[in-house]
């Protein structure tokens, strides 16, 4: 009996790509915007992290839940751009397929946490805004870091998942939180605490929004058979939904969260050696 023998090419590394149309003589120039990017989107997060351990005016659910992203953020960035930076600055593409399969699989780890995180953001919101009775006793700093100890768990099933695109899943429940929300404050009789709660759920919007919208129009390429995509377009967009909100996640707190902004002047004060004036800063995280 003939034994047959079938012809395969065994691949051992991957090349990195990049932006396909992108000059050999721009490689140093995106390597440095690059390497710019990944340093100022690691060191705004890890702010945040070094003020929630430093001061224990912010270890509240709320904050548990801004250095979970500021984490995760900086975990995506790290798992994600070393690389590309050494693709243009040293032409060093090459990946070895194992480390390709691991990075590809922390990518979509972090991605489907991001989506767990804006989630229990959410569903605090909702309860804060909807339940404010009975929210400081539901969402207390036991159940706020069980969930988010669970979402860090939770969102490695994700990745190893691939007949169904679950990050969607997550999206799904934060718009039906916010649509409770935005009917929540329509019934309220209080005009300034109408206008409150929804600069409050501003910030948070502006960020699902640059985060789930264009990725929406990249999927809708691949659905919508006369709606396409140039491959330069589709990394460029892929690029800014990846890169861009780990960027401005921690200039956004600290910029509309009154008790950071607080702990920032103390901070600054501190270091020009002017005596801070004593304030109260409140308990209950309150957004402009």
């Amino acid at each position: 009996m003939a034994q047959l023998e079938d012809n395969y090419t065994e691949v051992s590394n991957v090349f990195i790509v990049g932006f396909p149309e992108l000059q050999l003589e721009y490689f140093h120039m995106v390597a440095w915007f690059l390497f710019i990017l990944y340093v100022t989107t690691v060191v705004g997060n890890l702010v945040l992290v070094v003020m929630f351990v430093v001061e224990h005016s912010l270890q509240k659910p709320m904050y548990i839940i801004m250095v979970s992203l500021a984490l995760s953020d900086i975990g995506f960035a790290t798992v994600a751009l070393p690389k590309l930076i050494a693709r243009y600055w040293w032409e060093d593409g090459s990946m070895g397929l194992y480390t390709c399969q691991f990075q590809r699989h922390m990518i979509h780890y972090f991605g489907s946490l991001h989506s767990l995180i804006l989630l229990t953001m959410a569903v605090d919101r909702y309860m804060a805004i909807c339940f404010p009775l009975r929210y400081p006793m539901l969402m207390t700093v036991p159940t706020m870091t069980v969930l988010t100890v669970l979402s860090w768990l939770v969102a490695h099933i994700f990745p190893g998942v691939t007949s169904i695109n679950f990050t969607q899943i997550p999206f799904c429940f934060v718009i039906i939180s916010y649509f409770c929300i935005i009917i929540s404050v329509f019934h309220m009789t209080n005009g300034q605490g109408r206008k409150k709660t929804f600069s409050t759920c501003a910030t948070q919007g502006c960020i699902i929004s640059i985060y789930y919208i264009p990725r929406f129009v990249i999927y809708s390429t691949l659905l919508i058979p006369n709606l396409s995509m140039t491959p330069s377009s589709r990394v460029a967009t892929t690029f800014f939904y990846s890169f861009f909100p780990p960027l401005i996640n921690p200039f956004v707190y600290c910029l509309r969260t009154k008790e950071i902004k607080a702990i920032f002047r103390r901070w600054l004060q501190s270091l020009h050696g002017i005596e801070p004036k004593s304030s109260k800063i409140e308990t209950v995280p309150k957004l402009k």
